[in-house]
């Protein structure tokens, strides 16, 4: 018992999270903050997918739903609504983007030897932004990969909005 208690301790760390009624997972270190739902600022001319952007502590952060980018229907916020705050990477800027999520689930560790990756996957979310599926003693986790959510294009955009990224600041100081 204490030995397979170990094992689950042990592994990388993963943020559970649902988007309609589905278990996902995205790396803990790629997250910077969780908040409930907040007034979001919409922009004209952006794809459905990204809401709009939010002020956060003097930085502007541009929100996607990740519903509608994956597919899904759009539903209204509700109080188990949550933005991720994760930061990407981009042509060696770090950029600070808001994720939409039905709720928050925990933070679970999934070794290394539980990831499958495999090349189709019976999921309303595209392959190409799954890392892998875990499995876990709660059933199969689907493993996002932040960077890959976003194409190139779309990274482009979402620079223009918030150019103040945290790695153009530090070059000003």
């Amino acid at each position: 018992m204490e030995n397979s208690r170990r094992r689950t301790l042990t592994g990388s760390r993963y943020l559970n999270f649902t988007l309609e009624n589905e278990s996902y997972c995205m790396e803990i270190l790629t997250v910077k903050e969780l908040m409930g739902m907040t007034d979001i600022t919409p922009l004209p001319q952006t794809p459905d997918f990204i809401r709009g952007v939010i002020n956060l502590r003097g930085q502007i952060i541009p929100i996607i739903d990740l519903r509608i980018k994956f597919g899904m229907p759009f539903i209204a916020y509700s109080k188990r609504t949550t933005i991720i705050v994760v930061e990407a990477e981009f042509d060696g800027d770090r950029l600070l983007m808001g994720l939409v999520v039905d709720s928050i689930q925990e933070v679970i560790a999934i070794p290394e030897e539980k990831i499958n990756s495999i090349p189709y996957i019976n999921s309303r979310v595209k392959a190409e932004y799954i890392r892998g599926v875990a499995e876990t003693p709660e059933g199969l986790k689907i493993l996002l990969d932040v960077m890959k959510i976003l194409n190139d294009e779309e990274f482009v955009s979402l620079r223009a909005m918030a150019p103040a990224t945290a790695t153009e600041q530090e070059k000003g100081e």
